[in-house]
């Protein structure tokens, strides 16, 4: 990830009306204009005569770059225009740019105007998922149906993995749950192990956790190194990961200590434990980690896709 990127993960971070339609809006148009004119640019230029409002910023202009995309949905009808607060947004992002260019030189401001694509393709994607409990299906099957849900998101996101980022807060969120506040430490998916002193997913009390979609063999190297640094790792995956993870295991001399575990029981042995196996109350408790997840979200990503609607 570029650096460019990573300062537009942190400020939609910080500043999340940048991902509503009307923020998608400028982030489009001051991207264009950067584009058009060069950096630096002075925030006043993009200011109309009478001081108000975004310069450029109107249906038009912002459908006639989704266009060069293939977008034909209409992101905003004002084009983001009336927003409240498109003039503060747009001098944030002004500010970013012109202090990205006076570090870095020359930015690729393609790559940026494709990540804000990004956002608005994941913006008409979905709501996102929605929390239906139907008492007539299994624990299993109700998560399975949320997770089902983030699956027909990311098809058509582009290539982001909401999969991935859905199951690593779910488990999140069950941990907290079971642990009680500020035992797990909780990171956003795109953040990589590397970058920080993490070991795994989640480490508690010298158990590495990996939550992962797809096992790899990269996965069972980190896992490995858990152990001769005196870690218990536990890989968590859904569906065909548990036998991939077998597979990779089968001929190694680490089979017999490296746990792999479905997600789905993970979770929903929990539901059931924590229900105290009453069928009733079952509801209760998976809403209850739901709306945990929802804050772990809510804190840790920059798509609000990714929270689930009750």
């Amino acid at each position: 990830m570029s650096a460019l990127i990573k300062k537009l993960e942190s400020l939609t971070l910080k500043q999340r009306k940048y991902l509503n339609k009307g923020g998608l809006c400028v982030g489009l148009v001051v991207t264009k204009a950067a584009q058009d004119r060069g950096l630096p640019i002075e925030p006043e230029s993009l200011r109309t005569d009478e001081g108000g409002q975004v310069a450029g910023l109107g249906k038009a202009a912002v459908q006639g770059i989704l266009a060069a995309y293939g977008i034909t949905k209409v992101l905003a009808e004002e084009g983001g225009r009336t927003s409240r607060g498109s003039l503060g947004l747009m001098e944030s992002y002004v500010i970013v740019l012109n202090s990205m260019h006076e570090k870095h030189g020359p930015l690729d401001l393609q790559s940026a105007m494709d990540w804000w694509i990004g956002k608005v393709r994941l913006h008409f994607a979905s709501e996102g998922p929605k929390f239906h409990y139907d008492s007539g299906k299994s624990v299993a099957a109700n998560l399975a149906d949320i997770i089902a849900q983030a699956a027909e998101i990311q098809k058509n996101s582009g290539g982001a993995n909401f999969v991935g980022a859905m199951l690593q807060h779910l488990v999140g969120a069950k941990l907290d749950i079971v642990l009680g506040p500020n035992i797990a430490k909780h990171h956003g998916f795109s953040v990589a192990d590397h970058s920080t002193e993490r070991q795994a997913d989640f480490e508690i009390n010298g158990v590495a956790i990996h939550v992962t979609t797809h096992p790899s063999e990269a996965l069972i190297r980190k896992a490995v190194k858990n152990i001769q640094e005196g870690l218990k790792p536990l890989i968590v995956t859904i569906g065909d990961g548990v036998e991939g993870a077998a597979y990779l295991l089968k001929a190694t001399e680490w089979k017999d200590r490296i746990d792999v575990i479905d997600a789905a029981q993970f979770l929903t042995a929990n539901i059931y434990e924590r229900s105290l196996f009453q069928a009733g109350e079952c509801k209760i408790t998976l809403s209850t980690i739901l709306a945990r997840y929802n804050e772990i979200v809510l804190a840790c990503e920059t798509d609000p896709v990714l929270v689930i609607r009750f």
